[in-house]
């Protein structure tokens, strides 16, 4: 088929995000949930990703979805670790709980088990799940060549900690750490529903008894605040089917419409990202809250304000602005100082932001409020 041209409430939805994105401000806060749960992750799971390989499979990465997806779908915000930077002490330095498997990856090098075998013994808590049983296990690898005997990866990284794992058992310690064995894939605790309420309880009490890292707090939903911006997520195949909603003044930055919400409701399965008016600081200092286009030379003159926006010509440009008062005339003129014919407005009273719409210019377009 024919390439098609991205749609223009699209194109308009785009710029907002890329524009945004650029005006969001650091900012120490965190999502919400449990934080310090991680699933380590490494590069050879790519090199793993046969659906079917002698008789093994893993379809669509199953082994690592059966660690995330559980968490994830309760609310706890899990964190990816990856193998490879575990030689870095930043890595595992806030993770109190570690969930990993090699049935679904193998293990770069020896150092990997190193760095993990570490930070068990300073009080970690690992969560091994894993049979230990596909056909990846008995590649020529690191740990069955060069002097290396070891039947499977795990059995070093075992031998390291001083455990030699038993049959029906999964508890052991080692340094100040737990460690826990489970002899399940983890592709089992998502292939057939309802199989992951024990990995969750483990989780659970390995979180708050073992590694003393506070409640596990379970939720149907994640959300966020980045300085005025309102990030959410409600979660389905949750129990808790209930909506979150967020009280306004808000934009709807998702709507390219920019329309300003009272409140806004978010359903399972949905996200939202939103600016909160309630947050800015000077609601009399004019300002481009959100736009398809990026601003320049912004310049404020007693009551009036203007300035040089720019994004690739052709596209619709919504802009929300925040002004002292209602505008009494509006200029939008291009760089041949020519007037747009095709400027739609309108003005909300109850929050002072003034809706602005044109057709974008790669080469800018001014704009002039007075009021």
């Amino acid at each position: 088929p024919a390439p098609q041209p991205i749609s223009p409430a699209y194109a308009t939805q785009m710029q907002v995000m890329v524009n945004s994105l650029n005006d969001m401000p650091l900012a120490s806060n965190r999502i919400n949930g449990s934080k310090g749960i991680g699933v380590l992750l490494g590069n050879s799971m790519m090199f793993q990703r046969f659906p079917t390989h002698k008789n093994y499979s893993d379809p669509q990465l199953s082994n690592l979805y059966g660690m995330v997806l559980p968490l994830l779908k309760r609310g706890v915000p899990v964190e990816m670790v990856h193998m490879e930077n575990t030689g870095y002490a930043e890595t595992l330095k806030n993770i109190k709980t570690l969930i990993m498997s090699y049935s679904n990856m193998k293990p770069v090098s020896a150092d990997v088990h190193q760095h993990i075998a570490e930070w068990v013994k300073s009080g970690g808590v690992l969560i091994y799940f894993g049979r230990d049983d596909d056909p990846f296990q008995q590649v020529r690898e690191w740990w069955n060549t060069n002097g290396n005997s070891y039947k499977t990866p795990s059995t070093h990284l075992f031998e390291l900690m001083g455990i030699k794992p038993e049959a029906g058992k999964e508890q052991y310690s080692y340094g100040n750490g737990k460690v826990y064995i489970v002899r399940k894939d983890p592709k089992e605790l998502v292939l057939e529903e309802g199989q992951d309420n024990e990995f969750i309880e483990l989780v659970k009490n390995a979180y708050e008894q073992d590694a003393k890292a506070g409640k596990f707090e379970t939720k149907n939903y994640f959300y966020l605040e980045r300085g005025p911006y309102d990030i959410a997520a409600v979660m389905d195949e949750n129990s808790d089917t209930t909506s979150l909603k967020i009280n306004g003044p808000v934009i709807d930055l998702f709507n390219p419409e920019l329309p300003v919400l009272t409140e806004k409701v978010v359903r399972p399965g949905e996200e939202a990202y939103l600016y909160d008016l309630s947050r800015i600081k000077d609601k009399s200092q004019p300002k481009v809250l959100c736009a398809a286009s990026r601003v320049y030379d912004e310049k404020l003159n007693n009551s009036n304000y203007s300035f040089n926006t720019k994004s690739p010509s052709g596209t619709w440009n919504v802009m929300r602005i925040i002004l002292p008062a209602k505008p009494i005339t509006v200029s939008v003129t291009n760089m041949d100082h020519k007037e747009l014919t095709d400027i739609k407005t309108s003005w909300d009273p109850g929050t002072n932001t003034y809706l602005l719409q044109f057709t974008n210019d790669c080469n800018g377009i001014n704009v002039e409020l007075k009021w």
